[in-house]
């Protein structure tokens, strides 16, 4: 009788998430956060950003009233930057953020991270990529090493999935079978 199995499925999606530099002494209570929310942390980096960094980093902000108090805040003391992946997580790391202004958070998210760490409406504690192409761009600014490759998907996953995965896995599992040690791990 043969077992059917689920085709395998690739579902990685990136985000960046930084801990503002007001938070940072919370860093591993949000991290542990993060992991058991099914996060990896694929990269983790402390920095602290000049005013032209936080500038270039919040391009999109230019223009706003509360932008001036934005690149003084985030330059004022280190920050934490990771790359978090997981299926969805752009929108699961947003929802666990909740509203960028931490005062409404309290009231309609009240569990948010921003409810629970946030001072005020510019002081929120994290922050969030808002969608994937800003994920992409966000995380190439902070980590210009990073190798961003687009996710084999459909075909393409399960090609990979045959040429590469497949074969190791059954060498691996042969080799586990004919040896029969006593502990095999």
């Amino acid at each position: 009788m043969e077992v059917l199995m689920p085709e395998p499925q690739i579902y990685v999606e990136r985000t960046l998430a930084i801990i503002k530099p007001d938070i940072i002494d919370k860093e591993e209570e949000i991290e542990d956060v993060i992991l058991r929310s099914g996060f990896h942390i694929l990269q983790k980096r402390k920095l602290q950003l000049s005013p032209e960094q936080c500038s270039n980093f919040y391009a999109e902000q230019f223009g706003k009233m509360f932008f001036p108090n934005l690149t003084a805040y985030m330059s004022s003391g280190p920050i934490v930057a990771m790359v978090l992946a997981r299926n969805c997580a752009v929108s699961y790391w947003k929802e666990m953020l909740g509203p960028s202004n931490s005062l409404r958070a309290r009231i309609t998210h009240p569990h948010s991270l921003r409810a629970l760490y946030g001072t005020d409406e510019l002081r929120n504690g994290l922050h969030g990529s808002v969608s994937i192409s800003s994920a992409e761009k966000e995380i190439r600014f902070i980590f210009p090493e990073a190798i961003l490759e687009p996710l084999p998907t459909g075909q393409r996953a399960r090609d990979y999935l045959n040429l590469y995965v497949k074969p190791t896995l059954l060498a691996g599992l042969t080799a586990l079978c004919r040896e029969k040690p006593a502990d095999p791990m």
